[in-house]
């Protein structure tokens, strides 16, 4: 019988092709992702020598408007600390008040106990609490005028010792507050320089030549303003001179007699003032800024102007926010050496003035105290302070 054959098909077999395609595809995304990232995160262009200079000086602004709140804080943390040290002192005293009705009430109880028997004073004495002891026994009606004197007022005493020692707890949390207010406000003043430091380090030569530059030509601008302010307040006083001549002729030509002095007005007593504040600052001239200092080494801006005013008997607050609510608001146009000029919207700065547009200041860390345009920076306001 003749073999049939088979009817079923060979099996077809696929050849394997490799995971070429796979693996391309895969170096094409990491390419194509890190053409992207790149494309993404471009470095950051430097800044320019302008921008930095603009950085800078807004640090600078920044770090005295931090030593204002420094200033602040510190005189805040500084009258606590008074406040407390009086409490103490007040508690102490109160204590050897105490004592000595305590060593009365124990002369009582004393002679109590030399007559063999332990009285109702000496059982007062160690109670927790006399006022409800004398509730239960009724030992008020049983004791003497002069020792019902003694026990209410050692009573008094105590109470009153009560009241200042809770006071005296609660200054010194507040105390507390106030030098963790100081503490932060030094480390914003702290970080503000150190950042303008570190800015400033980064430069090049070059930099640091066109920034010099830069200053230059800003303090050149600040100076020609304020010659022109000078020209204008000399032709000013020439004007008031000659019209104050031409008055006195003019009385000498009607032979009318001069009127009696009047021992000066107040126009002339700031003037008198401001002289001295204006000597005092002069003095002072070529020592460093240093923040939150007050003198007599150095200073910062509103450390100087207030310790020149009390050498002329103004008494002015600490910090430049306190010193710009003293005294006259003045127009810049209207200005007289010894008005304090303040700058910038935030009132972080203050300066002296002395006539022809300038003044004299504390101006930044790593300057010392100079005359300098007040156009130097931007002006807020000015005040007349006496």
């Amino acid at each position: 019988m003749p073999v049939l054959a088979s009817h079923r098909k060979p099996r077809s077999t696929r050849p394997h092709s490799p995971a070429v395609g796979v693996t391309t595809a895969a170096i094409a995304s990491v390419t194509l992702l890190s053409t992207q990232s790149a494309q993404a995160a471009p470095a950051p262009p430097k800044p320019t020598v302008e921008e930095i200079q603009k950085k800078v000086d807004d640090l600078y602004r920044q770090a005295g408007t931090a030593t204002q709140e420094y200033n602040r804080a510190k005189e805040a943390t500084d009258q606590q600390r008074r406040k407390v040290d009086r409490i103490l002192d007040d508690v102490a005293k109160r204590t050897d008040s105490i004592n000595e009705s305590r060593r009365a009430l124990g002369s009582y109880a004393a002679a109590q106990y030399r007559t063999g028997a332990v009285g109702p004073t000496a059982a007062l004495i160690f109670a927790d609490s006399p006022q409800s002891y004398f509730d239960q026994t009724h030992l008020m009606d049983r004791l003497s005028e002069r020792q019902h004197s003694a026990v209410a007022d050692y009573e008094e005493k105590r109470a009153e010792a009560a009241k200042q020692r809770a006071e005296a707890t609660k200054s010194l949390e507040s105390l507390t507050d106030s030098q963790a207010t100081l503490r932060t406000s030094k480390q914003n003043v702290q970080g503000k320089l150190a950042e303008a430091r570190t800015l400033l380090a980064r430069l090049t030569a070059e930099e640091k030549a066109r920034l010099a530059e830069l200053e230059r030509k800003r303090q050149a601008e600040a100076r020609r303003k304020a010659e022109e302010r000078a020209k204008a307040e000399a032709a000013a006083a020439a004007e008031a001179a000659a019209e104050a001549e031409r008055r006195r002729q003019e009385e000498a030509a009607k032979d009318t007699p001069e009127p009696p002095a009047t021992g000066g007005t107040s126009g002339s007593t700031y003037a008198a003032k401001a002289e001295k504040a204006l000597a005092f600052a002069r003095q002072q001239i070529g020592k460093p800024y240093v923040w939150g200092a007050t003198g007599p080494s150095s200073y910062d801006c509103s450390g100087l102007t207030q310790a020149a005013w009390k050498s002329a008997g103004v008494d002015l607050p600490r910090t430049t926010w306190d010193q710009v609510e003293v005294g006259t608001r003045v127009a810049t146009a209207d200005l007289l050496p010894g008005d304090l000029v303040f700058f910038y919207d935030d009132i972080s700065h203050v300066g002296l003035y002395i006539g022809g547009g300038k003044m004299i200041h504390a101006p930044k860390p790593g300057a010392n105290v100079r005359e300098e345009s007040i156009y130097y920076m931007p002006i807020y306001g000015s005040v007349r302070p006496a």
